[in-house]
Parts: structure tokens; C-alpha cells; sequence
């Protein structure tokens, strides 16, 4: 290393505290903001540059650097995320948290030829803004990488493999690289599209419920899931805690749902003609069992629960489809002594006896 190189190399140990001082606060700056958002990213890494990779900089090209503020990556952090999308999500939220230097900003997406392979993602050199923590922080310079998960996974593999060294590569190796670059662009393209498209049919799918669509709409955990903000249990779980006048405590009703579908129910219009059918006689369940006991505190799936009970009755399933009933919501008791209880509490029903 030449003497300027030492010069600069000198000025990095002096900084190297307030480097590691502006590392955490630039790093709680930005998960703040992710979080204000509700910005979900898989990682953000962040370093202060060893001393030995600025050597190795300062003996390539050191001549370029004029002072250590020249050298814009001493501090460094880097977000991963899970969606082409969200990096252009984040670049805006770094540009509001800090002040970004975009004269020294690269966006290497749109670097590229045609036949490249390099792995896309965005620089940014960033300030904290003046005023905002002690001078000297606000002047040093650092840099932010955005970059979603599989370029962070082309970017290693390019590095581990020795890619960009100064060994020459043969061509079959070069082409197998684009084609396995060009893959993984592909899949990062079809993951955001896939996710809006998604995006898209669950509005779709919110639009037909509140509608009242619902023999429109398949059965599935997002459509349940919006069928449910709906509440149509409410007006039966009411009822039902009338009895002893009961709290009802909200519970997850999702393991319900491969029983609906156990049920042979399709659509949401299935599942709301299950429960307008079934409602009278599953109170009636409720009342039978709870009209003996003084419970003051029931579970938000009291409700549904009495209705699959009596549906899978209707349709000749017994005592033993109680117990798979039971099994597949509860793992608390004895399931075959409680299955027995409520089958004898049901077969003095009505419906139990017009069948």
C-alpha cells in the first residue's frame, strides 16, 4: 500500500468508532420505518468494513479516493427482500428515512445488456439528515443495497464460485451461468406476479361475500377466512350463551374447516345454507347440555360446533362422527366419553327422530 493508502487507512481507524456509533443508529432508523409500514423483509445485514477488504481496496484503486469520505461504504446495509416489488417499496422508504446521495446512487437493473447474468439490485449512498444526530454522523457517508432474496442468492453463488476472479472462464461454464441467472430472474418475476394475483382474487373474493355471492364462492382457508369477518355465527352463539348467560371468548375457528369440508360443503352458499338449515337444531344441542350445568364462559365455537355436530347426525354418521368432531377442534378430555354424552343428549331431539 502506498503512502496515501496508509494516509487513508490511518483516517478509517481513527472513524471507526463513529462508524460503529452510526451503524446502530442507521440501522434502527430503518427497521423503524420498515415496521411503521408494515413491510415485511427476510433479513437486513449490516457491517463496518473489515480492515483488511479496505486494504485490499486502497492497494487497487486508492489513487481514486481523495479523502475516507471519498470511500462511500465503510458502513453498509443491505435489505433482503421477498418480492421484486418490495425493493422498490423500500427504496422509497430509505429515501424518506435518509438523505440519499443520487449522484452516487446505482440502480443496476437497469445496468444491464440483454446477455447479462449479473444479479440486479439497488445502491444507495445515504446521509442521516442534517440535524437529526451529531454533525460528524450526519456527514459520513454509507451505503444501503436493496435486493431481493434469490439476486442475494445469485450474488453468493457468483462469489463463491469465483466468478468474477481473474481466472478466465470457459464459455460452457459462462452459458450455464446466464441460463441459471436468467431461471432465477424468471421465478423472482413470477413470485410478485403470483402474489398480486393472489392479492387480486382475495378482493375478488371479499367483493362476491359482501355481496352475498357466496354459491359463487369455493370453499378454501381465504375465502373461509373472509366468510368469517362476516360473522355469521353471531346470531346462534348469542342465543346459545342466553342460556346461562354466558361470556363468549373469542377461539380460531380455521380447524373447522376441513370438517366443512368433511361435510361435503363447496362453497360459502353451502356453508350458509348449513348454517340457516341446522341453526334451531343446533341450539336446541346447546340448550340440552348446557341447561344442566352453570357455565358462565363459552368459546366463540360453541356455535359451529353444535352445527357440525347435528349435521354429521343428519347425515347417519353416529357417536363416531362426534369423535372425529371432537378430535379434530379439542385435545383436551376424553372425546368418546363427551361424543357419548352429547349423542344421548341428541337423540332426545327432534331431529333425531324424523330422520
Amino acid at each position: 500500500m502506498d503512502a496515501h493508502g496508509q494516509i487513508l487507512m490511518e483516517e478509517f481507524r481513527r472513524r471507526l468508532p463513529k462508524l460503529k456509533e452510526l451503524e446502530a443508529i442507521a440501522l434502527q432508523r430503518l427497521e423503524e420505518a420498515l415496521e411503521q409500514q408494515h413491510l415485511e423483509v427476510t433479513a437486513i445485514d449490516h457491517r463496518v468494513k473489515k480492515e483488511n477488504s479496505l486494504a485490499g481496496k486502497l492497494e487497487l484503486k486508492g489513487a481514486k479516493y481523495q479523502s475516507i469520505d471519498d470511500i462511500t461504504d465503510l458502513l453498509g446495509l443491505r435489505v433482503i427482500t421477498f418480492y421484486t416489488d418490495d425493493v422498490d417499496k423500500v427504496a422509497a422508504l430509505v429515501a424518506q428515512t435518509f438523505d440519499v446521495d443520487w449522484s452516487n446512487s446505482v440502480d443496476k437493473r437497469k445496468l444491464h445488456e440483454l446477455d447479462s447474468f449479473g444479479y440486479n439490485s439497488l445502491h444507495y449512498i445515504c446521509h442521516l439528515p442534517a440535524g437529526s444526530a451529531d454533525e460528524t454522523l450526519c456527514r459520513i457517508p454509507f451505503e444501503i443495497q436493496m435486493r431481493t432474496a434469490l439476486q442475494h442468492v445469485w450474488s453468493t453463488i457468483n462469489h463463491d464460485t469465483g466468478y468474477k476472479s481473474d481466472v478466465q472462464i470457459p464459455r460452457e461454464y459462462l452459458r450455464q451461468f446466464g441460463r441459471l441467472a436468467g431461471m432465477l430472474e424468471l421465478i423472482d418475476d413470477e413470485f410478485s406476479r403470483l402474489r398480486n394475483s393472489l392479492a387480486d382474487y382475495r378482493r375478488r373474493v371479499q367483493n362476491l361475500v359482501a355481496s352475498g355471492q357466496l354459491d359463487e364462492v369455493s370453499l378454501n382457508a381465504d375465502t373461509w377466512e373472509s366468510y368469517l369477518q362476516t360473522r355469521p355465527l353471531d346470531r346462534l352463539n348469542r342465543r346459545i350463551a342466553a342460556v346461562n348467560q354466558a361470556e363468549i371468548f373469542p377461539t380460531p375457528l380455521k380447524p373447522f374447516l376441513p370438517i366443512l369440508i368433511a361435510l361435503q360443503m363447496k362453497t360459502l352458499g353451502d356453508v350458509q345454507r348449513f348454517i340457516e338449515s341446522n341453526a334451531d337444531d343446533a341450539y336446541l344441542l346447546a340448550v340440552n347440555q348446557l341447561g344442566v350445568t352453570d357455565l358462565d364462559i363459552l368459546t366463540e365455537s360453541v356455535g359451529l360446533q353444535n352445527l357440525c355436530i347435528v349435521q354429521a347426525l343428519k347425515m347417519g354418521g353416529g357417536r363416531p362422527a362426534i369423535v372425529r368432531i371432537l378430535d379434530a377442534v379439542s385435545t383436551f378430555g376424553d372425546n368418546e366419553v363427551l361424543a357419548q354424552s352429547i349423542y344421548d343428549h341428541a337423540s332426545a331431539l327432534p331431529f333425531m327422530n324424523n330422520k
